[in-house]
């Protein structure tokens, strides 16, 4: 039986190999790196640093991210600042939901595309809203888009777009698109919440949303420029971590052994600092 010759290897060979497989190495650590860093940078600002092992750094974003999505709309952010109406606080970064006349006040600082932010906004979120309703306080939500810095794209951003322009048609339309966002957020990674045609198919969530000027300002990017200015506001804030929330600027732990804090547990943690 004949058999095909063995092909040798030179040293050249083997070297070249030898570098390819350095090569490989130091590629796959450098993914390893920059995953670890963009986990660094999801932190749940709640939560202890045992658990999370990821408390610094978090809000470190200026400005919006350059990076690119799929969808129709204008990516330009450089346009003219156009406040929505029912925005509120400092420069109208501030988004405020309840009784104006309630008591106290409930400070939720989120980014959309934050996977933390979505464990308790899907679970824990409805009590905090009916708390809000019942005239117990009323919430602030200081919105950041951190994640497109640390994750590329610019999901977080055009959704904040897209959510000024459901404040613009008022502040019940904003809350009902803030929770049905977090109810469809993507993987953090995946950066659908960049295509505005998307956002536009998730407002036929919410009814009577999807008015022609809304669908304009999503489209045109109407509102990319103060959802610059909303994230600038939320890097001042000196909060590190998304979810952090606060009632009358004392920090709620809403996060207990890496899991939400129960609507049962959170209402006794409102209760002990309302009285």
């Amino acid at each position: 039986m004949s058999t095909s010759p063995r092909k040798s290897t030179t040293p050249g060979d083997r070297k070249a190999a030898r570098r390819a497989a350095t090569d490989r190495m130091r590629q796959e650590r450098e993914q390893a790196e920059r995953s670890a860093r963009i986990r660094r940078r999801a932190v749940v600002g709640t939560a202890s640093a045992v658990l999370l092992a990821l408390a610094a750094g978090v809000a470190f974003a200026v400005g919006g991210s350059t990076g690119s999505g799929g969808g129709s709309g204008s990516a330009d952010t450089a346009g003219p600042l156009v406040v929505p109406a029912n925005a509120s606080g400092a420069d109208g970064t501030v988004v405020t939901y309840g009784k104006a006349d309630a008591p106290h006040t409930l400070e939720v600082y989120e980014d959309f595309r934050c996977p933390f932010c979505e464990q308790l906004e899907t679970t824990t979120g409805p009590t905090v809203q009916q708390l809000a309703d019942a005239g117990s306080y009323k919430i602030e939500y200081h919105l950041a888009t951190f994640l497109d810095q640390g994750l590329g794209g610019k999901g977080s951003r055009t959704a904040l777009a897209a959510a000024g322009a459901a404040l613009n048609e008022g502040v019940d339309k904003f809350k009902q698109f803030h929770d049905v966002l977090y109810a469809n957020q993507p993987d953090e990674r995946d950066d659908a919440f960049a295509d505005v045609n998307h956002l536009l198919d998730l407002a036929d969530k919410v009814p009577g949303l999807k008015t022609d000027g809304f669908v304009k300002a999503v489209r045109e990017g109407t509102y990319l420029p103060w959802a610059g200015q909303v994230n600038k506001a939320f890097d001042k804030s000196g909060v590190t971590g998304t979810p952090t929330v606060r009632l009358d600027g004392k920090k709620l732990d809403v996060f207990a052994g890496g899991k939400p804090v129960s609507p049962e547990q959170f209402t006794t943690m409102v209760e002990q600092v309302t009285g």
